[in-house]
Protein backbone atom coordinates (compact mmCIF):
# COMPACT_ATOMS: atom_id res chain seq x y z
CA UNK A 1 0.00 0.00 0.00
CA UNK A 2 2.74 2.43 1.01
CA UNK A 3 4.73 1.41 -2.08
CA UNK A 4 1.71 2.08 -4.33
CA UNK A 5 1.18 5.47 -2.67
CA UNK A 6 4.80 6.42 -3.23
CA UNK A 7 4.50 5.62 -6.92
CA UNK A 8 1.45 7.87 -7.24
CA UNK A 9 3.26 10.65 -5.48
CA UNK A 10 6.22 10.21 -7.79
CA UNK A 11 3.99 10.35 -10.87
CA UNK A 12 2.31 13.48 -9.57
CA UNK A 13 5.63 15.18 -8.87
CA UNK A 14 6.90 14.22 -12.29
CA UNK A 15 3.81 15.70 -13.94
CA UNK A 16 4.25 18.93 -12.05
CA UNK A 17 7.89 19.17 -13.05
CA UNK A 18 6.87 19.34 -16.71
CA UNK A 19 4.23 22.05 -16.08
CA UNK A 20 5.30 25.50 -17.21
CA UNK A 21 3.54 28.60 -15.91
CA UNK A 22 3.53 31.77 -17.97
CA UNK A 23 2.63 35.35 -17.19
CA UNK A 24 -1.05 35.88 -17.92
CA UNK A 25 -2.10 32.29 -17.24
CA UNK A 26 -5.31 32.05 -15.24
CA UNK A 27 -5.33 29.20 -12.72
CA UNK A 28 -7.86 27.70 -10.35
CA UNK A 29 -6.09 27.53 -6.99
CA UNK A 30 -6.88 26.57 -3.41
CA UNK A 31 -6.23 28.84 -0.44
CA UNK A 32 -3.88 27.18 2.08
CA UNK A 33 -2.73 30.15 4.12
CA UNK A 34 -3.77 33.72 5.02
CA UNK A 35 -1.69 36.46 6.64
CA UNK A 36 -2.19 40.19 7.08
CA UNK A 37 -0.37 40.92 3.82
CA UNK A 38 -0.88 37.95 1.49
CA UNK A 39 -2.77 34.79 0.60
CA UNK A 40 -0.89 31.55 0.02
CA UNK A 41 -2.38 29.13 -2.52
CA UNK A 42 -1.77 25.60 -3.72
CA UNK A 43 -1.03 25.62 -7.44
CA UNK A 44 -0.70 21.87 -7.81
CA UNK A 45 2.84 22.82 -8.76
CA UNK A 46 6.30 22.27 -7.34
CA UNK A 47 6.07 25.58 -5.46
CA UNK A 48 3.34 27.60 -3.78
CA UNK A 49 1.66 30.69 -5.11
CA UNK A 50 1.39 34.06 -3.39
CA UNK A 51 -1.38 36.63 -3.86
CA UNK A 52 -0.31 39.96 -2.27
CA UNK A 53 -3.12 41.80 -0.49
CA UNK A 54 -3.08 44.59 -3.07
CA UNK A 55 -3.79 41.96 -5.77
CA UNK A 56 -6.80 40.48 -3.97
CA UNK A 57 -9.54 42.98 -4.75
CA UNK A 58 -10.41 46.45 -6.07
CA UNK A 59 -13.16 46.80 -3.49
CA UNK A 60 -12.03 49.26 -0.78
CA UNK A 61 -14.22 47.38 1.71
CA UNK A 62 -12.31 44.13 1.10
CA UNK A 63 -10.92 42.38 4.20
CA UNK A 64 -8.30 39.67 3.72
CA UNK A 65 -9.32 38.00 6.97
CA UNK A 66 -13.10 38.22 6.46
CA UNK A 67 -13.53 37.76 2.71
CA UNK A 68 -11.15 34.85 2.11
CA UNK A 69 -11.04 31.56 4.00
CA UNK A 70 -8.66 28.61 3.97
CA UNK A 71 -10.02 25.97 1.60
CA UNK A 72 -11.59 28.51 -0.78
CA UNK A 73 -11.11 27.76 -4.46
CA UNK A 74 -10.42 30.93 -6.43
CA UNK A 75 -9.14 31.96 -9.82
CA UNK A 76 -5.95 33.98 -10.11
CA UNK A 77 -3.71 35.26 -12.89
CA UNK A 78 0.02 34.64 -12.98
CA UNK A 79 1.94 37.92 -12.70
CA UNK A 80 5.40 36.46 -12.13
CA UNK A 81 6.07 32.74 -12.77
CA UNK A 82 8.96 32.82 -10.28
CA UNK A 83 10.05 35.66 -8.06
CA UNK A 84 13.32 36.02 -6.18
CA UNK A 85 12.04 33.69 -3.46
CA UNK A 86 11.03 31.05 -5.98
CA UNK A 87 7.31 31.63 -5.51
CA UNK A 88 4.69 32.27 -8.15
CA UNK A 89 3.06 35.71 -7.77
CA UNK A 90 -0.58 35.86 -8.73
CA UNK A 91 -3.43 38.35 -8.87
CA UNK A 92 -7.00 37.52 -8.02
CA UNK A 93 -8.30 40.91 -9.15
CA UNK A 94 -6.65 40.69 -12.58
CA UNK A 95 -8.18 37.27 -13.19
CA UNK A 96 -11.49 38.65 -12.04
CA UNK A 97 -11.27 41.54 -14.49
CA UNK A 98 -10.85 39.10 -17.36
CA UNK A 99 -13.35 36.42 -16.37
CA UNK A 100 -16.06 38.27 -14.52
CA UNK A 101 -17.73 40.09 -17.43
CA UNK A 102 -19.29 36.99 -18.94
CA UNK A 103 -20.53 36.08 -15.49
CA UNK A 104 -21.93 39.56 -14.92
CA UNK A 105 -23.74 39.40 -18.26
CA UNK A 106 -25.41 36.16 -17.19
CA UNK A 107 -26.33 37.78 -13.87
CA UNK A 108 -28.00 40.60 -15.79
CA UNK A 109 -29.94 38.16 -17.99
CA UNK A 110 -31.03 36.15 -14.94
CA UNK A 111 -32.04 39.23 -12.94
CA UNK A 112 -29.67 38.33 -10.11
CA UNK A 113 -30.19 40.59 -7.07
CA UNK A 114 -27.08 41.88 -5.30
CA UNK A 115 -26.63 43.49 -1.90
CA UNK A 116 -24.45 46.48 -2.71
CA UNK A 117 -22.77 48.66 -0.11
CA UNK A 118 -22.48 52.26 -1.29
CA UNK A 119 -18.86 53.37 -0.94
CA UNK A 120 -18.97 56.87 -2.38
CA UNK A 121 -21.17 59.52 -3.93
CA UNK A 122 -20.21 60.84 -7.36
CA UNK A 123 -21.85 63.35 -9.72
CA UNK A 124 -25.35 62.12 -10.60
CA UNK A 125 -25.15 58.91 -8.57
CA UNK A 126 -23.27 56.59 -6.24
CA UNK A 127 -20.66 53.83 -6.49
CA UNK A 128 -20.54 50.31 -5.03
CA UNK A 129 -18.91 47.00 -5.93
CA UNK A 130 -20.30 43.80 -7.41
CA UNK A 131 -17.95 40.80 -7.51
CA UNK A 132 -15.03 43.20 -7.03
CA UNK A 133 -16.07 45.30 -10.04
CA UNK A 134 -16.79 48.99 -9.56
CA UNK A 135 -20.44 49.66 -10.31
CA UNK A 136 -22.38 52.88 -10.82
CA UNK A 137 -25.94 53.49 -9.66
CA UNK A 138 -27.48 56.65 -11.19
CA UNK A 139 -29.43 58.92 -8.86
CA UNK A 140 -32.51 58.17 -10.95
CA UNK A 141 -32.09 54.44 -10.20
CA UNK A 142 -31.54 54.66 -6.44
CA UNK A 143 -35.19 54.95 -5.43
CA UNK A 144 -38.72 55.22 -6.83
CA UNK A 145 -38.16 58.98 -7.17
CA UNK A 146 -35.04 60.92 -8.17
CA UNK A 147 -32.54 61.22 -5.29
CA UNK A 148 -31.05 64.68 -4.85
CA UNK A 149 -28.88 63.97 -1.79
CA UNK A 150 -26.75 61.01 -2.87
CA UNK A 151 -24.29 61.64 -0.01
CA UNK A 152 -26.92 60.31 2.39
CA UNK A 153 -26.61 56.87 0.76
CA UNK A 154 -22.89 56.43 1.48
CA UNK A 155 -22.47 53.49 3.87
CA UNK A 156 -25.95 52.14 3.14
CA UNK A 157 -26.56 48.73 1.58
CA UNK A 158 -29.13 48.53 -1.21
CA UNK A 159 -30.62 45.68 -3.20
CA UNK A 160 -29.89 46.14 -6.91
CA UNK A 161 -29.82 44.39 -10.28
CA UNK A 162 -27.51 44.91 -13.24
CA UNK A 163 -28.96 46.95 -16.11
CA UNK A 164 -25.80 47.56 -18.18
CA UNK A 165 -22.70 45.43 -18.78
CA UNK A 166 -20.00 46.59 -21.18
CA UNK A 167 -16.75 44.64 -21.06
CA UNK A 168 -14.96 46.89 -23.59
CA UNK A 169 -15.21 50.05 -21.52
CA UNK A 170 -15.52 48.21 -18.19
CA UNK A 171 -18.92 49.73 -17.52
CA UNK A 172 -21.25 48.22 -14.95
CA UNK A 173 -24.51 50.00 -14.12
CA UNK A 174 -27.01 48.92 -11.46
CA UNK A 175 -30.57 49.79 -10.50
CA UNK A 176 -32.14 49.65 -7.06
CA UNK A 177 -35.32 51.24 -8.44
CA UNK A 178 -36.16 48.13 -10.50
CA UNK A 179 -36.19 46.00 -7.34
CA UNK A 180 -38.30 48.52 -5.44
CA UNK A 181 -40.84 48.76 -8.27
CA UNK A 182 -41.12 44.98 -8.52
CA UNK A 183 -41.63 44.67 -4.77
CA UNK A 184 -44.14 47.52 -4.70
CA UNK A 185 -46.08 45.89 -7.55
CA UNK A 186 -46.06 42.51 -5.81
CA UNK A 187 -47.28 44.15 -2.61
CA UNK A 188 -49.95 46.06 -4.54
CA UNK A 189 -51.18 42.88 -6.23
CA UNK A 190 -51.30 41.20 -2.84
CA UNK A 191 -53.52 43.99 -1.49
CA UNK A 192 -55.74 43.88 -4.59
CA UNK A 193 -56.07 40.13 -4.18
CA UNK A 194 -57.83 40.72 -0.87
CA UNK A 195 -60.51 42.88 -2.51
CA UNK A 196 -63.62 41.87 -4.43
CA UNK A 197 -66.48 43.50 -6.31
CA UNK A 198 -69.08 44.68 -3.80
CA UNK A 199 -66.58 45.63 -1.09
CA UNK A 200 -66.99 49.06 0.50
CA UNK A 201 -63.94 51.35 0.67
CA UNK A 202 -63.33 54.80 2.06
CA UNK A 203 -60.74 57.46 1.37
CA UNK A 204 -60.01 61.00 0.20
CA UNK A 205 -60.40 62.30 -3.33
CA UNK A 206 -56.82 62.71 -4.55
CA UNK A 207 -57.36 63.80 -8.15
CA UNK A 208 -60.20 65.25 -10.16
CA UNK A 209 -60.59 64.96 -13.92
CA UNK A 210 -63.43 65.82 -16.28
CA UNK A 211 -64.27 62.11 -16.56
CA UNK A 212 -64.24 61.28 -12.84
CA UNK A 213 -62.28 61.29 -9.59
CA UNK A 214 -59.52 59.15 -8.12
CA UNK A 215 -59.93 57.93 -4.55
CA UNK A 216 -57.11 56.85 -2.26
CA UNK A 217 -58.17 53.46 -0.89
CA UNK A 218 -55.12 53.02 1.36
CA UNK A 219 -52.29 50.46 1.14
CA UNK A 220 -51.04 52.17 -2.00
CA UNK A 221 -54.25 51.53 -3.94
CA UNK A 222 -56.22 54.08 -5.95
CA UNK A 223 -59.63 53.58 -7.52
CA UNK A 224 -61.46 55.54 -10.20
CA UNK A 225 -65.04 56.68 -9.78
CA UNK A 226 -66.38 57.66 -13.20
CA UNK A 227 -68.48 60.83 -13.37
CA UNK A 228 -71.53 58.69 -14.12
CA UNK A 229 -71.01 56.85 -10.82
CA UNK A 230 -70.78 59.92 -8.58
CA UNK A 231 -74.47 60.80 -8.35
CA UNK A 232 -77.85 59.92 -9.85
CA UNK A 233 -78.24 63.51 -10.93
CA UNK A 234 -76.83 64.76 -14.21
CA UNK A 235 -73.63 66.74 -13.64
CA UNK A 236 -71.23 68.27 -16.12
CA UNK A 237 -68.23 68.14 -13.80
CA UNK A 238 -67.26 66.14 -10.67
CA UNK A 239 -66.58 69.52 -9.03
CA UNK A 240 -70.32 70.04 -8.77
CA UNK A 241 -70.49 67.27 -6.17
CA UNK A 242 -66.99 66.73 -4.77
CA UNK A 243 -63.82 68.60 -3.86
CA UNK A 244 -60.16 67.55 -3.51
CA UNK A 245 -59.39 65.95 -0.15
CA UNK A 246 -63.02 65.14 0.57
CA UNK A 247 -63.36 61.72 2.22
CA UNK A 248 -65.96 59.56 0.52
CA UNK A 249 -67.28 56.03 0.70
CA UNK A 250 -67.61 53.95 -2.44
CA UNK A 251 -68.48 50.48 -3.62
CA UNK A 252 -66.13 48.42 -5.78
CA UNK A 253 -67.84 47.70 -9.11
CA UNK A 254 -65.08 45.67 -10.76
CA UNK A 255 -61.37 44.91 -10.63
CA UNK A 256 -59.39 44.49 -13.84
CA UNK A 257 -55.70 43.88 -13.17
CA UNK A 258 -54.62 46.84 -11.08
CA UNK A 259 -57.55 49.01 -12.24
CA UNK A 260 -60.32 49.38 -9.68
CA UNK A 261 -63.67 50.90 -10.68
CA UNK A 262 -65.72 52.50 -7.91
CA UNK A 263 -69.22 53.86 -7.45
CA UNK A 264 -70.18 56.51 -4.92
CA UNK A 265 -73.81 56.68 -6.00
CA UNK A 266 -74.25 52.96 -5.30
CA UNK A 267 -74.10 53.80 -1.57
CA UNK A 268 -76.41 56.78 -1.58
CA UNK A 269 -79.73 57.65 -3.13
CA UNK A 270 -80.06 61.27 -4.13
CA UNK A 271 -83.10 62.62 -2.37
CA UNK A 272 -85.51 64.40 -4.71
CA UNK A 273 -86.46 67.97 -3.93
CA UNK A 274 -89.42 68.00 -1.52
CA UNK A 275 -90.10 71.74 -1.26
CA UNK A 276 -93.15 72.89 -3.20
CA UNK A 277 -92.26 75.41 -5.81
CA UNK A 278 -94.28 78.67 -5.50
CA UNK A 279 -94.72 81.40 -8.01
CA UNK A 280 -95.92 84.99 -7.58
CA UNK A 281 -99.12 85.62 -9.53
CA UNK A 282 -99.49 89.14 -10.92
CA UNK A 283 -102.25 91.05 -9.12
CA UNK A 284 -104.24 91.59 -12.29
CA UNK A 285 -104.63 87.81 -12.63
CA UNK A 286 -105.32 87.10 -8.96
CA UNK A 287 -108.85 86.38 -7.74
CA UNK A 288 -110.17 85.78 -4.28
CA UNK A 289 -111.39 82.36 -3.32
CA UNK A 290 -115.09 83.16 -3.82
CA UNK A 291 -114.59 84.64 -7.25
CA UNK A 292 -112.39 81.76 -8.30
CA UNK A 293 -115.34 79.38 -8.36
CA UNK A 294 -117.51 81.64 -10.57
CA UNK A 295 -114.82 83.40 -12.57
CA UNK A 296 -115.48 82.74 -16.23
CA UNK A 297 -112.59 84.78 -17.60
CA UNK A 298 -110.39 83.10 -20.25
CA UNK A 299 -107.40 83.06 -17.90
CA UNK A 300 -109.44 81.51 -15.08
CA UNK A 301 -110.65 78.78 -17.40
CA UNK A 302 -107.08 78.14 -18.45
CA UNK A 303 -106.00 77.67 -14.84
CA UNK A 304 -108.83 75.33 -13.91
CA UNK A 305 -107.46 72.02 -12.68
CA UNK A 306 -103.90 73.31 -12.43
CA UNK A 307 -102.34 73.52 -9.00
CA UNK A 308 -100.03 76.50 -8.54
Amino acid sequence: MSEEKSMKDYESDLERSFQVLREGDILEVTVIGISDTEVTVDLNYYTEGIIPIEECSDDPAFSIKKDIEIGDTIKAMVLDPENESGNVILSKKEANRVLIWDELKKDMENGTVFSVKITEAVPAGVVGYVKDIRAFIPASQLAMTYVEDTDAYVGMTVQAVIITVDRNIRKLVLSAKVIQKERALAEKNQHIGRLAAGDIVEGPVTRMESYGVFIDMGEGLTGLCHISQITNKFIKSPKEELKPGQVVRAKILKIEGDRISLSIKALREDEPDTEEETYDIPSEYAVDSKEAETDSSPFAKLLQGIKL
